[in-house]
């Protein structure tokens, strides 16, 4: 994939990668990014850990869409280890997904560390926020 490669070139140490569980969610997802309605996103912190290149602060990530087009280039402006259960309105009004109310992020986000394989209300997240430096 050339254009994934010259995007790396331009953005040394930049992952790709997509968000979501499925090539749908991920088109969606990706789209919210590019448009900068959604400029934050979490994980469970014991898939971070199991990461081989983990995020970092100040990082480059190529976002793909479902059929793994680069649809945007995104740089990492913070990141935070939160529990579940204290996600703020705020936080799930960035995520930029359903009606951004904190109500229909934890909803969603429950199903999606269900389907993972593991949800607990006090099970902590990376929270990452991050700004698009490239729309393709």
């Amino acid at each position: 994939m050339a254009a994934v490669d010259e995007l790396k070139a331009k953005y040394p140490g930049a992952n790709a990668w997509q968000v979501g569980d499925s090539p749908a969610l991920a088109n969606e997802l990706a789209n919210l990014i590019k448009k900068g309605i959604k400029t934050a996103s979490c994980g469970s912190f014991t898939s971070y850990q199991q990461e081989e290149t983990a995020p970092k602060v100040g990082s480059y990530n190529i976002i793909l869409d479902g059929q793994n087009v680069p649809v945007c280039v995104i740089r990492l402006v913070s990141m935070q280890l939160v529990r579940f259960c204290d996600v703020t309105e705020a936080f799930a009004r960035k995520e930029g997904e359903g009606d951004l109310s904190l109500e229909y992020w934890q909803k969603e986000h429950r199903r999606f560390f269900m389907r993972e394989g593991h949800f607990s209300e006090d099970m902590e997240l990376i929270a990452e926020e991050f700004v698009v430096v490239d729309v393709l």
